[in-house]
């Protein structure tokens, strides 16, 4: 769900500035093709900033992690238009994702329907629909190619696993404790003539799950806690004594995969799922396979992309104005402006450079050597 909160930043950051199409805009770089402008900077710089901010670190703290994080914006941009295209090379579509998490935004937000929350977005935001639209999809498939091309290939031994083990006993000794996840169909602010349906809904939910319907799928869809909802009904692990008597007896009492009745509470008819288990004492070794394998793989993975990401870089056709920075770099690569008769209009206004980007997005063939976009947009060739 980390690509949730992403995406949540970025429509924050848009209601929070409506997009003026008249201010003028400057080309920073091309990558094959694409452009990345000044906004597009200030933009990703601004989500940064605001994600950070939600950390409530002390000023200085905040103010040094912006200027580290500003180092590496105009890298990460270059990083993700190299992967969507990469993307479209591998044929990946992830659209019913688009939906589904756009769904899920609408009904964070409180939105009726995808018609109004069409307009709502740009009602609040100035931005075009589209335009969130396609910033989702090239975050799914950012996520999409870094995990196929990278992530399936970083490989945990299980001999590895078993090691990290006995070297870090320690670290798995835990209390009992239980990983619950939950469905409500909330009762508040309701009228007694409503609580019939109500209660109706939450045992239709129940049917569907005793089916064998997915708990996270319908958690998602039809829970009316949105913070948990967001998670697939995840609400975490609780100690003893942490949860009503009620509930706990229950579900401690409960094996992994118990699905509840259902618990009627002061604020609606809630179930439950026992997601998970944790018995106290040193935690077996099966039990925690995943979560080492998870410590193992995450040191792996950044350099295993940044050393994919210079493969894509040494591949593509990129110049960048002067006075701006790739910090991920190929080594050798010249990805300095040559010819700046080649990039007019270097200037433009905001309307026609997001215009220009969506059209090269989605109509320029990135697989081959030739492009067919204007001779004034880009060389004919890629170089080889």
């Amino acid at each position: 769900m980390e690509d949730m909160k992403i995406i949540t930043a970025f429509l924050l950051a848009a209601l929070a500035s409506a997009a003026d199409v008249r201010v003028i805009e400057q080309i920073i770089a091309k990558v094959n093709g694409e452009i990345i402008t000044r906004s597009d900077m200030e933009r990703n710089l601004g989500e940064q900033k605001a994600e950070m901010a939600r950390q409530n670190l002390p000023a200085a703290q905040l103010a040094e992690a912006v200027a580290e994080r500003q180092k590496d914006v105009l890298r990460d941009l270059i990083d993700q238009s190299l992967l969507v295209q990469r993307a479209k090379e591998l044929n990946i579509s992830v659209e019913s994702q688009v939906i589904r998490q756009l769904d899920e935004i609408r009904r964070q937000y409180n939105v009726a329907s995808m018609e109004e929350f069409e307009r709502w977005v740009v009602e609040k935001s100035g931005m075009p629909y589209e335009d969130l639209k396609d910033q989702i999809r090239n975050q799914i498939l950012t996520q999409r190619v870094i995990g196929q091309e990278v992530g399936s290939r970083i490989s945990i031994a299980k001999e590895e696993i078993a090691k990290y083990y006995e070297e870090h006993k320690k670290e798995f000794v835990r209390p009992e404790q239980v990983r619950l996840r939950e469905i409500l169909v909330s009762t508040e602010g309701k009228e007694p003539s409503e609580i019939p349906a109500l209660e109706k809904k939450a045992n239709d939910i129940l049917a569907r799950l005793r089916k064998g319907e997915r708990f996270t799928d319908l958690a998602s869809k039809l829970s009316d806690n949105p913070d948990s909802a967001r998670m697939g009904g995840d609400i975490g692990f609780f100690k003893r004594g942490l949860l009503d008597k009620q509930i706990e007896e229950l579900v401690f009492s409960a094996k992994r995969g118990f699905i509840s009745g259902l618990i009627k509470r002061p604020n609606g008819f809630l179930i439950l799922r026992v997601e998970d288990r944790h018995q106290e004492g040193l935690a077996a070794l099966e039990d925690v396979e995943q979560e080492i394998q998870e410590r193992l793989y995450m040191p792996r993975m950044q350099p295993a992309l940044r050393e994919f990401m210079t493969r894509l870089r040494q591949e593509a056709f990129i110049e960048i104005r002067a006075g701006y920075q790739d910090s991920g770099a190929a080594p050798g690569k010249d990805t300095s402006w040559k010819d700046p008769e080649q990039f007019k209009p270097a200037v433009t206004t905001k309307a026609e450079a997001a215009k220009k980007k969506r059209r090269l997005l989605w109509v320029v063939p990135l697989g081959g050597g030739k492009a067919k976009s204007n001779a004034k947009d880009k060389p004919a060739e890629k170089p080889k």
